[in-house]
């Protein structure tokens, strides 16, 4: 699966996105054209869970401050107490998921900004480009 995180391309990942060496978001399309499966955990600032997603659906949210909408193609996971989009994934008709959008806290309590010019976590940052991972994980930060 490639999967496109704020301008940089992951190309044949396995559907994994690691945050800080841990496995943050599992993207998963059980046929081709969807529905675009999405497995998400975010965390506050002392590593605590506050809201998981399973299966593209909310089944963790801690104070009710997240809403999500999702459609065939398409999620979107948003914070209610400050209006942000925590996270936003699309389906292309390429076939790549792109992550274009998204501020959310990692394990460590570090917050990964993505924007669809880069993605910046802590000190770390990545703009345009591509990888190709061999099956492997994406990893960033």
């Amino acid at each position: 699966m490639d999967i496109e995180i704020g301008s940089h391309l992951y190309r044949n990942t396995d559907g994994t996105v690691e945050v800080e060496g841990v496995p943050q978001i599992t993207l998963t399309l059980p046929k081709p054209g969807g529905p675009l499966l999405i497995n998400f955990i975010t965390y506050d600032e002392a590593g605590r869970v506050i809201a998981k997603v399973v299966d593209s659906a909310l089944q963790f949210n801690e104070r009710r401050a997240h809403e999500l909408t999702r459609t065939r193609t398409s999620l979107t996971l948003k914070n209610l107490e400050t209006g942000k989009v925590v996270l936003r994934a699309e389906l292309k008709e390429d076939g790549r998921v792109t992550l274009r959008e998204g501020e959310f806290r990692t394990v460590r309590g570090h917050i990964l900004q993505i924007s669809p010019t880069e993605w910046r976590v802590e000190k770390k940052k990545m703009s345009g480009g591509q990888t190709d991972l061999e099956g492997k994980s994406a990893a960033i930060g």
